[in-house]
């Protein structure tokens, strides 16, 4: 049991595929400039990574090993175009917000890699606690890099307005939050990432590398 707790909670702390791994950060700096985006980016790599695990680990045995990336691919492949296609006919705009980076999950490393280093040699049960533990690693720093992009960047968070206004000049007066769109830009993703991998290894001296 404690093993299987340590599939979920290992990469949500000191094995997080972004922080630690550095795996998935074209889509952390991507899509994080609004936090909805970043939400449903998490949820459609939580759902091809949960699945996607499953389907590999319970393919494992009759895989011929030449071959296993390229099947690796097409089970990957397959659950990418579903979200494409659920986004699509319930979320429109938000897809064509997400755009390509949809389609690309299907080189995302985290999956890739989850695939082959534990799907191929692990039962369904671990191979999916794997894979949900992984993405919600992934999920948790593209939610906060977007809460702190759109937040200050916009002043809203999921398009409500929270920092007040955008600012108003009467005279020598001014009131509300003056957007700071610097913070939409995506070297800003990065700069919020690396603040988060330096809050993480100070807090956990064993992270840092000779």
């Amino acid at each position: 049991m404690a093993k299987d707790s340590k599939l979920i909670l290992d990469p949500l702390t000191d094995n997080n595929p972004i922080t630690i791994q550095v795996l998935g950060i074209c889509s952390a700096l991507a899509i994080t400039a609004e936090l909805e985006a970043s939400i449903v980016m998490s949820i459609s790599v939580l759902f091809v990574m949960g699945i996607g695990n499953v389907v590999i680990s319970l393919m494992r045995n009759i895989i011929p090993s030449k071959i296993r990336i390229i099947a690796q691919l097409i089970v990957v492949a397959t659950l990418v175009i579903i979200v494409d296609q659920v986004l699509k006919a319930y979320a429109y705009e938000l897809s064509k917000t997400l755009g390509a980076f949809v389609g690309l999950i299907i080189t995302n490393c985290i999956i890739m890699g989850r695939f082959e280093a534990f799907a191929l040699g692990n039962g369904p049960w671990r191979s999916f606690l794997d894979g949900i533990g992984n993405a919600l690693g992934y999920a948790i720093i593209l939610i906060i890099v977007g809460f702190f992009r759109e937040l200050l960047g916009s002043g809203t968070l999921l398009g409500i307005e929270i920092l007040g206004d955008p600012v108003a000049k009467t005279g020598l007066y001014a009131y509300g939050y003056e957007n700071n769109g610097f913070m939409l830009l995506s070297p800003m993703a990065l700069i919020v990432v690396g603040i988060i991998i330096w809050v993480q290894r100070s807090r956990n001296k064993a992270l840092i590398e000779d």
